[in-house]
């Protein structure tokens, strides 16, 4: 027989299929434009207007009627919470109508560096959805300027670096950034971040996140996007001591970088290996594993009571290699199921993930079935729900709301 835990779950899936998906976001009866919002609470602000109608959850939480608004941070930091917090990579993206009036508009760096968009779009999944956490609109190469790393976003192309640190003189030639220089580099960082944890304190958390040193390194390297990675991995075979090298300094700029969020309002930091794909287990473990190590060590020496959570993502295939990396909680990606990630990683390490995320081009009961699975799989340790990867562009934005709500009905 199922334990009473499970089949608790289960029942949810039933109760919650009552409402059709095109009820789901009707259910919210006093759901409304943020811009008409304003309410009597303790901040006397009314939220920020991104665009997207505010559901009945999130309203509750700006009226200050959200008791479980710390659910997230408290189960990063290693707690065993009643029911799964849920947020989703890439959760502010072109899957949402209201996202696409701004991405076919402004160019990417535009948008993550003009404080009122960044803010507007990182509100947009908590407002429409109730997430139970914002995660800053931005990139991982964001801090590369500070480096010496000049980059742009190209629409139809991504990722483009000006200047590819392909040689060992041009690896050598990259600077360690001053706590000084992310202020004066990245000026809307602090006003982004401030005025999301203005909107989302005793509301909701808000995460902070980085790319990690090797990820990073590859970028730059690479100039942009690859398929296979095949400059990083020549300059490894022939550069080794030049790629340690430019390691060691993004290691610590990039610690600082993170130090530099939580200062500006970040509650949580998720440390993206993106390229994690990319690598053997044996590049893993040379060139990649110590010096994200070295980069979450350092980031909590300086924030010891911000959690910190690594994302290998195609890193599955190693994840054992990954149960001493010094993070406060691993996500990991759908190419493992969760019950053996469970088994390989300890029955008490923290965990995020891991739903494959073309789950939600099915039908509302199978994502339901989905959240339920992965709930009962990761019980008993300290778990957050999320995807196994970032929501997908063309995703039905209902589908999204149907996994957010079930996630929510999932009381242990």
């Amino acid at each position: 027989m199922a334990p009473a835990s499970s089949m608790a779950l289960r029942g949810v899936v039933a109760a919650g299929l009552c409402l059709s998906i095109n009820s789901f976001r009707a259910a919210a009866p006093a759901a409304r434009k943020a811009s008409a919002l304003r309410m009597s609470i303790a901040d006397p602000l009314p939220p920020t207007d991104s665009g997207v109608e505010i559901c009945e959850f999130t309203q509750r939480a700006i009226e200050g009627k959200n008791k479980e608004h710390d659910i997230l941070l408290r189960a990063a930091r290693g707690e065993v919470t009643k029911r799964p917090p849920v947020w989703l990579m890439r959760q502010a993206g072109r899957y949402m109508a209201a996202f696409r009036e701004y991405s076919e508009v402004y160019p990417f760096r535009q948008r993550s560096e003009t404080p009122d968009m960044a803010v507007a779009l990182s509100l947009q999944p908590w407002h429409a959805f109730g997430t139970d956490g914002v995660i800053m609109f931005s990139d991982i190469l964001t801090p590369l300027p500070t480096f010496g790393i000049e980059f742009d976003v190209v629409k139809g192309k991504g990722p483009v670096i000006q200047n590819p640190i392909d040689t060992a003189e041009k690896m050598n030639a990259v600077t360690l950034p001053t706590k000084a220089d992310f202020d004066e580099k990245l000026p809307f960082l602090r006003e982004i971040l401030s005025r999301l944890r203005a909107e989302t304190e005793g509301k909701t958390t808000l995460l902070g996140f980085v790319g990690a040193p090797w990820t990073l390194a590859a970028y730059s390297m690479e100039g942009g996007s690859t398929k296979n990675a095949l400059t990083s991995h020549k300059l490894m075979m022939h550069e080794p001591d030049a790629v340690h090298g430019v390691l060691l300094k993004l290691a610590q700029g990039i610690a600082e970088y993170a130090a530099h969020q939580v200062e500006c309002g970040a509650q949580v930091i998720q440390v993206f290996e993106s390229w994690a794909h990319q690598m053997s287990p044996e590049t893993f473990s040379k060139f990649a594993k110590p010096y994200a190590k070295l980069c979450i060590k350092l980031i909590k020496e300086k924030c010891p009571d911000t959690p910190v959570i690594y994302f290998a993502n195609g890193g599955s295939s190693y994840l054992e290699l990954q149960k001493d990396m010094g993070s406060d909680m691993l996500c990991i990606d759908w190419g493992v199921d969760m019950e053996q990630a469970r088994k390989t990683l300890g029955k008490d390490k923290g965990i995020s993930g891991n739903i494959d995320p073309r789950i939600l081009f099915g039908t509302e009961e199978q994502i339901r079935e989905a959240v339920v699975d992965c709930a009962e799989k990761a019980e008993g340790a300290p778990f957050v729900m999320n995807l196994g990867h970032g929501v997908m562009q063309g995703t039905p934005e209902e589908n999204v709301g149907a996994l957010i709500d079930q996630a929510r009905k999932c009381y242990y």
